[in-house]
């Protein structure tokens, strides 16, 4: 199996439309632009955003040591996971793999694209990967197999040595979706890039690093793998309110580590306190800024919360997840508050 083999013909032959940023790459000082129709009257936003994201990527590179030919930015890991099967999978023809229960827009983009989505559910319970039966139902136009590791909403890490089995048996690409190892005692599979060329992670600033608001994803994949995708993404995707906003959000690594450090306290202080609600009954491990439980009558539960100030998640349609709802790890009074309406209610 090769890279190239599993890249859609079209985008192989594809030439990338080429922006007035892309073509102009010399020192910018003391020069006058008037080569991208922009306004010229300055205001700090009238022109356009650098379309590969140096600066910012050179940040990220250093925070996450990998190389900055080895990052793709996107508008949210949305983006980013849209480009990867526009990438390798031809509408209509060809497939991705989810496991159930899972991060519900793999199947949403998959259907936007027009491709196939397979469902193998986790297994019951532990919400591990069942390798046999991926491996049995993918097929010659499997392309893709999404792994969300932390899983949202389960909230467990996949077993190492599952992962590393698919990675080296699956026969197309494994995306990696960890936009909650932030959270987890387990390490990020970025270290192991080199080790297989097949594999994708896919990150975020929504979570740990607490900029939502802002819409940053990063995926890391082989330069192999990022210069194609640098070829059919938005030319300026990423504004520059964004790419400024999170050049300042990174350069408080101190502050985001210690917010980290004081969710992950809160979420094991949540997790003994749902252990004492009568009607909780089970309270599954997380190595997420969330907990998962299952209760009585989640319709119910979730419910009675929305009547009396809190927004959770209810989980109940979701596969392997009757009667669970997801709980966000909030700050010490939001939680306190959370523990206090469960008990009464």
């Amino acid at each position: 199996m090769t890279i190239q083999n599993l890249i859609r013909p079209s985008i192989k032959a594809l030439k990338p439309y080429s922006s007035a940023r892309d073509e102009f790459k010399g020192n910018t000082d003391n020069l006058t632009f008037l080569d991208a129709n922009e306004n010229p009257y300055a205001n700090g936003v009238n022109r356009y955003p650098d379309p590969q994201q140096g600066k910012l990527k050179a940040l990220i590179s250093h925070i996450k040591k990998v190389p900055t030919e080895s990052i793709l930015l996107g508008n949210g890991s949305d983006e980013v996971l849209d480009l990867l099967i526009r990438m390798f999978c031809e509408p209509n023809k060809d497939n991705i793999l989810i496991l159930p229960p899972t991060y519900g827009m793999y199947e949403v983009l998959a259907n936007v694209n027009a491709v196939e989505t397979i469902k193998i559910n986790l297994s019951e319970e532990t919400f591990q990967p069942q390798i046999d039966a991926i491996l049995s139902e993918a097929n010659a136009n499997s392309k893709i197999l999404f792994l969300c590791s932390p899983n949202n909403p389960s909230g467990n890490c996949f077993e190492t040595s599952s992962v590393e089995f698919l990675l080296k048996n699956f026969k197309g690409i494994v995306v990696m979706d960890e936009a909650y190892i932030d959270f987890s005692k387990g390490e990020s599979w970025l270290s192991r890039l080199k080790e297989f060329p097949n594999l994708v992670v896919t990150q975020t600033l929504s979570k740990a690093f607490g900029m939502a608001g802002i819409r940053l994803g990063m995926c890391f994949a082989s330069e192999e793998i990022i210069a194609t995708l640098n070829k059919i993404k938005p030319p300026y995707n990423i504004n520059e309110l964004t790419q400024a906003k999170a050049m300042e959000g990174l350069s408080e690594m101190t502050l985001i580590k210690s917010q980290i450090a004081c969710l992950i306290e809160q979420r094991d202080v949540l997790v003994k306190a749902l252990k004492e609600v009568d009607f909780i009954e089970k309270v599954y491990p997380s190595e997420a800024n969330f907990v998962m439980v299952r209760v009585d009558d989640a319709n119910k539960r979730y419910q009675q919360l929305i009547e009396n100030g809190i927004v959770i998640r209810n989980r109940t349609t979701q596969p392997l997840c009757e009667n669970c709802l997801r709980l966000t790890v909030g700050t010490e009074e939001e939680n306190k508050k959370l523990i206090e309406k469960l008990k009464n209610l």
